[in-house]
């Protein structure tokens, strides 16, 4: 060994130190201790040098690993020599780990991807962890980012690697909350449960069993990491875990484990230790999820390995205590039985069978402890079913009160305890129930009057019976009296009671009898505390009186101390779970410790009161009575103002989001009144635009053979007619047009006057186009007025008249018709502008209404409405000018209609023809005469 050392420490070439290094290691397991001593310094030298040959390093880490590890040779040292081995794996650990660069340097070499490195490394970090763990994760915890590399190794994709790095993780985690914080913030949870996921979850073999060893060191008794694990929704990923198929026959041993630990795990989450906020938060995420029912759906399957079966008791017990939600889903569970029957019956059979294991009992104990947990619904329901009036008569079914009378008289003493310790559950800070429970009346023989359910308890009290029996009826009666006078009076109605506690106390039995005494001695200060002297022979000056005869103060006072110097009292008070390593040690129940600690100081104080102190003492508590009631009334005056404040805030809710939407109606109703100020305004100036445009154009209009001067006037008063209509602007534009044509075919009928008769074939043309423009208008012309009609029936009697008449009166009498089309075009227009005035005053009226009903919900509203209706009698004003301007026009149109007859035909009446029918008759005798 000396040799090689020299060799890795002198050698230049590198080579040479490899297999010197090389050697060593095959030399190392065999010779640890001289290897150790010899050369750890020169392999930490190579560690440090030679890193760039991957080879070497995987050597070095190797040797070292052989060591300091203890697995290797605790396989073949005998177990005399198990301590010697400890402490050289500690030593040699001490001494690599008293530099701290060289733990550095391991973290780094970790960060290798090379498997030759990286393995040796892991296990090598792993074995430091496991020999000196604090001290190496103070090393690890102050390196830069050296959890963080750690955390790398399970994603690295060789299983072997990832494996070991859960190992690691296992080591570098426990005990250490900063180090556990790191670890679950760098992604852990995730991490984890993907490879359970992957291996198959209870499935899974070795490596599952590991993840959840970790899971376990990350979440115990470490509230940040369990509260940053319900915030992940990582609880949801757990139910999958628990989905046992129907036959579970034949499960593995691997199986077991992994489930095992999977409960653990939810037991971790849901602990009576942690922190009450948030093992409520975790309960009542289970029961979103579902988690809560597939471990019922477990608790009630037939083939589930007893060990399994025991923890998932558990396991619900505590998933459940104390969250209402939970007991009572519990509460309806039933068991897959024929008739079906509730779960919490089906249990509480298994707990007062003596046949059924010691572990699986007390599970089932505990679970009814937690479901009676804070759940007074649930203690009422199983009190009831005690009651008289409640009881089943026929007998189909069993009952929870009548298993728990059932065990609580058997002759198992082990039932006795169980049943009086759940029964003490079901009265817990209950004295309604403590009450009820006085009613209760039990059949101890056929032809005896029956007895109470208090009295039995008495008398097997008196009978002898088991120490075990005893302490567990003596607990349910310390635990019935307690804080309710009721109780404590029948109690002492029975004349045997007290002398049969007082004989108890006062005799000197033997060690085991001792915590007998002592439990007689705080039942007698029961009723001397709560006493409410309502029994002349057993007021509480008597009583005290006759401890005082019979036992002596300090006597009773010690005997009382018996109870909380007990070793199993102190075992019972350390957690809720009852916990005991054989049936013979079951003795105090959890709850039933924290009466005793809060009634030992109470009851040596009443021993020790004066008559006068008692009677100072029940003044004091009337006042305190008075006051709790003053409070009480109070507090419901306070409570019935709450809920008059909460309404009044809905309602000045309701009322202020009412007003927001009122605010916001007339927000919108006003931008719609000004949308319509700014579309009357816009079309008052473009009409008068178009009045300028059009009188423009009327000066530059000229009609030949007619008199320009009368057809301007008329046409000046019918352009100031339409500057005054803001509606009809369009339609007025298309007369124009057609006075325009009108004016063209004037014109050359007027030429056709002035020149020589042309030939017959151009009037006929012309007359031929006249005559389409009429068939193009009869649709119209059906549409006129009555007046117009008695027009037709004179063009009629024209058409007879002027039957022979020339082409030229022909063309003369078109030029009629086209002039009478113009009035008629006039008329029909006239009444169209009067159809919109109409519906435009309509329009008019129904935002007037609409204004009226803005203005009653929101007073804003009234100037911009008295406004808007000072517009809306301005509007209706100009209408009403329109209206005296329309029958003014109307007398002009007939002026006019003479004036047109007077220039077309020398008959008067021949500017009348109008119809389209007469007009083609004209031009069929027109062009029979030209042929």
């Amino acid at each position: 060994i000396q040799k090689l050392c020299d060799r890795v420490a002198s050698s230049t070439l590198l080579d040479d130190r490899r297999d010197a290094v090389r050697a060593l290691k095959s030399l190392s397991k065999k010779y640890r201790l001289e290897v150790g001593i010899q050369a750890m310094e020169h392999l930490i030298h190579v560690l440090q040098t030679d890193r760039s040959d991957s080879e070497i390093i995987g050597y070095a880490l190797d040797t070292l690993y052989n060591v300091i590890s203890n697995d290797l040779e605790e396989e073949e040292q005998e177990e005399n020599s198990a301590k010697q081995v400890d402490d050289l794996g500690s030593q040699f650990t001490e001494i690599f780990i008293k530099q701290q660069e060289n733990v550095t340097l391991l973290l780094t070499l970790v960060e290798e991807f090379d498997f030759h490195v990286r393995w040796p490394g892991v296990k090598l970090l792993t074995s430091l962890l496991k020999q000196q763990g604090p001290q190496v994760q103070q090393i690890i915890l102050v390196s830069p980012m050296g959890v963080s590399r750690l955390m790398d190794l399970l994603a690295d994709s060789r299983e072997v690697i990832r494996n070991d790095g859960v190992l690691l993780l296992q080591q570098l985690t426990k005990s250490n909350a900063a180090i556990q914080k790191i670890v679950a913030f760098e992604n852990a949870f995730e991490r984890l449960l993907d490879i359970i996921t992957e291996e198959g979850n209870s499935d899974g073999g070795i490596v599952v069993e590991d993840c959840l060893l970790l899971l376990q060191n990350l979440l115990k008794n470490n509230n940040s990491n369990q509260n940053f694990f319900k915030e992940g929704s990582y609880i949801q990923r757990m139910k999958p875990w628990f989905e046992v198929g129907d036959d579970n026959c034949g499960w593995s041993a691997q199986k077991v484990t992994n489930l095992h630990l999977m409960l653990q795990l939810v037991r971790v989450l849901v602990s009576p230790t942690n922190p009450p906020g948030a093992t409520s938060s975790c309960q009542k995420a289970m029961f979103h999820c579902g988690l809560l029912q597939q471990l019922c759906t477990i608790l009630m399957a037939t083939g589930v390995p007893a060990d399994i079966l025991t923890e998932t008791i558990n396991t619900v017990s505590e998933v459940i205590r104390g969250c209402q939600t939970n007991q009572d889903y519990f509460a309806s569970v039933n068991a897959p039985s024929n008739p079906p029957r509730p779960a919490i019956v089906v249990l509480l059979m298994s707990m007062v069978n003596e046949r059924q294991p010691f572990v699986l009992r007390c599970a089932v104990l505990y679970c009814f402890q937690c479901f009676l947990y804070k759940n007074q619904k649930g203690q009422g329901e199983i009190v009831s079913t005690l009651l008289p009036s409640t009881i089943d008569a026929t007998g189909n079914s069993v009952s929870a009160g009548q298993l728990l009378c059932g065990g609580l008289f058997s002759t198992d003493s082990l039932s006795n305890w169980c049943a009086a310790v759940a029964l003490a559950h079901a009265l817990q800070e209950n004295a309604t129930l403590k009450e009820q429970l006085l009613r209760v009346q039990l059949a101890t023989s056929i032809g005896n009057p029956p007895v109470s359910l208090l009295q039995q308890c008495t008398n097997i009290l008196s009978q002898g019976s088991k120490v075990q029996t005893r302490v567990g009826l003596l607990m349910l009666l310390c635990t019935w009296l307690s804080n309710c006078s009721i109780a404590v009076t029948h109690f002492l109605h029975n004349p045997a009671n007290v002398p049969f506690l007082t004989g108890q106390i006062a005799e000197n039995l033997g060690e085991e009898e001792q915590l007998v005494q002592g439990l007689c001695a705080l039942l007698l200060g029961i009723s001397i505390y709560y006493n409410d002297n309502s029994l002349e022979n057993y007021r509480k000056e008597k009583l005290k009186q006759l401890i005082e005869k019979r036992i002596g103060r300090e006597n009773f006072i010690e005997k009382l101390g018996f109870i909380s110097k007990h070793e199993l009292y102190s075992r019972a008070a350390q957690k809720p779970q009852p916990s005991f390593s054989s049936p013979d040690h079951m003795m105090f129940d959890h709850e039933f410790t924290k009466l005793v600690k809060e009634l030992e100081g109470v009851i040596s104080k009443a021993i020790y009161k004066s008559s006068e102190e008692d009677k100072k003492e029940e003044e004091v508590k009337k006042t305190l009575e008075q006051h709790d009631n003053i409070v009480t009334h109070y507090k419901k005056v306070i409570r019935e103002q709450d809920q008059e404040l909460e309404e009044l805030k809905q309602r000045i809710n309701t009322l202020t989001s009412q007003n927001e939407q009122l605010q916001a109606t007339v927000t919108q109703q006003v931008s719609q009144i000004q949308q319509h100020k700014d579309q009357y305004n816009l079309l008052k100036v473009q009409l008068g635009k178009d009045s300028q445009h059009h009188n423009s154009h009327s000066d530059t209009f000229q009609m030949n053979g007619i008199q320009t001067e009368e057809v301007s006037k008329l046409k000046e008063e019918l352009e100031e007619w339409k500057n005054k209509h803001e509606l009809l602007q369009g339609q007025l534009r298309e007369k124009d047009s057609v006075i325009e044509k009108l004016n063209s075919s004037q014109l050359e009928m007027g030429t056709t006057e002035q020149s020589s008769q042309t030939s017959k074939s151009g009037g006929l043309e012309h007359n031929s186009e006249i005559q389409k423009e009429l068939e193009m208008l009869r649709s119209q012309i059906q549409l006129q007025s009555t007046e117009i009609s008695k027009l037709q029936m004179e063009n009629q009697k024209l058409q007879v008249m002027n039957a022979t008449a020339d082409p030229v009166l022909g063309d003369s009498g078109a030029t009629a018709v086209t002039s009478s089309e113009l009035e008629a075009r006039l008329e029909q227009e006239i009444k169209e502008l009067k159809s919109e005035v109409k519906a435009l005053s309509e329009e008019k009226e129904s935002l007037k209404q609409h204004l009226d009903s803005s203005s009653s919900t929101v007073a804003i509203l009234q100037d911009e409405k008295s406004k808007l209706q000072r517009e809306v009698a301005e509007s209706k004003k100009e209408q009403d000018d329109l209206l005296v301007l329309l029958a003014d026009q109307d007398q002009k149109i007939s002026a006019l209609k003479i004036k047109l007859k007077d220039l077309g035909v020398p008959v008067e009446d021949e500017d009348d023809i109008e119809s389209g029918d007469q007009g083609d008759e004209d031009e069929d005798g027109d062009e029979e005469e030209q042929d």
